[in-house]
């Protein structure tokens, strides 16, 4: 394999690519895409195959397609799946991954967009899934309370966010806990549908059931 999460961690091309892509998303008003989701992507990706058993490799390969997924934001918001997995292959190739490597990461990265992809292997799988559940406060950007969209509010309401993994009953578990102030569990599920809906695909990939609960209340 070569190339180690490790060294994508410390690589400054990539680094340099995220927060590029995180700044351009902070002046069109998203939310927060900086090394800090890149790298709370790539361990949630790794814990769910971790506690699923996977073997070793295919744990590292979903830890270096979860910190690296976003790339393509640096060039533009559209699109950024494809133009980041294209990213992705040349810059993997020149740190000399081995091939087979290289393209399941890429696919992975291909296929995050909820508006273009899905999941079609373990990698993909489990990045989706790190990706779309990761929702809290800090990740909101727009200083000024009174100019939040519902993205937004979303994600200012998310006190706490876990993922939990029970590997015998093959249950994949998001539990949220939102502060009602600022959204509702309607403006939840209002935003994030398409994405939790994305999840429970990207579960049956892993042969599980993603479980969704908003303060105690089960959405999926």
């Amino acid at each position: 394999m070569k190339t180690k999460y490790s060294q994508i961690r410390e690589d400054r091309e990539i680094n340099l690519l995220i927060e590029k892509g995180n700044e351009v998303l902070r002046t069109l008003g998203y939310t927060e895409h900086s090394r800090r989701h890149a790298a709370k992507t790539a361990e949630t990706a790794a814990m769910i195959l971790k506690e699923l058993g996977y073997k070793k490799q295919t744990i590292e390969l979903a830890r270096i397609a979860g910190y690296m997924h976003d790339i393509g934001n640096s060039i533009n918001r559209h699109d950024h799946a494809h133009s980041g997995a294209i990213l992705a292959y040349d810059i993997l190739r020149r740190r000399e991954m081995d091939l087979e490597d290289v393209l399941t990461v890429t696919e992975a990265i291909g296929h995050h967009d909820e508006h273009t992809g899905t999941a079609v292997d373990e990698v993909s799988a489990a990045l989706i899934l790190a990706d779309k559940t990761d929702v809290r406060r800090n990740r909101v950007q727009n200083p000024e309370q009174k100019n939040f969209d519902i993205h937004d509010r979303v994600n200012y309401a998310a006190l706490s966010s876990q993922m939990s993994v029970d590997r015998e009953k093959r249950v994949i578990h998001m539990e949220l806990q939102l502060d009602d102030r600022y959204c509702s569990l309607v403006d939840y599920f209002e935003i994030f549908l398409e994405r939790m809906l994305m999840c429970r695909r990207a579960a049956e990939m892993l042969d599980c059931r993603f479980k969704l609960t908003a303060n105690g209340s089960k959405l999926l």
